[in-house]
């Protein structure tokens, strides 16, 4: 059961992240557009609204990669000083929080992007409408939940973390 569920978080941890990759390389696109055009007197227009939008797709898109990596920052100052069962317990709380603050952001930005949808709200200058990459967000942030959900259940029931075996293999 857990392996399947692994196998479906990977693959929406791999798509979400392809997706982010997908707006890197536009975003790249954008600003080199942008910059050979601002020195032939003829800047892109929306080049700006363009870039912020890609980025909340290249923010949110690599996300659940980076925690499943293990790429977020952590502190372990008394991690040592702390017995090994302690410091599995605090894993399991900091990927639960993790997802709760995750969830409580796709949350909150999906309940704005109803609002942006009733107000008909759009980027400054080409008028994106700002729902579409609120959806966006709000599904990327629900992937990263899942994964960190999918972590804590792990760890508690094999005591099996993800991203160890990357410390290992180093």
């Amino acid at each position: 059961m857990l392996g399947t569920l692994r196998k479906i978080a990977d693959g929406l941890i791999g798509l979400s992240a392809f997706v982010g990759t997908l707006g890197l390389v536009f975003v790249t696109g954008v600003v080199l557009v942008d910059v050979i055009g601002r020195t032939f007197v003829s800047p892109l227009a929306g080049a700006q609204d363009y870039t912020q939008m890609g980025m909340v797709i290249i923010v949110f898109g690599g996300m659940a990669l980076c925690d499943k990596l293990g790429g977020h920052v952590s502190v372990d100052i008394f991690e040592r000083s702390f017995p090994p069962r302690f410091n599995h317990v605090l894993d399991v709380l900091a990927a639960i929080l993790g997802a709760a603050i995750f969830v409580g952001i796709a949350y909150t930005v999906y309940d704005s992007s109803k609002l942006s949808q009733m107000l008909g709200l759009a980027t400054n200058i080409v008028a994106l409408p700002k729902w579409y990459f609120q959806w966006a967000l709000s599904v990327m942030a629900l992937i990263t939940a899942l994964g960190m959900i999918l972590r804590a259940v792990e760890l508690t029931l094999t005591g099996w973390d993800a991203r160890a075996e990357k410390e290992i293999r180093e």
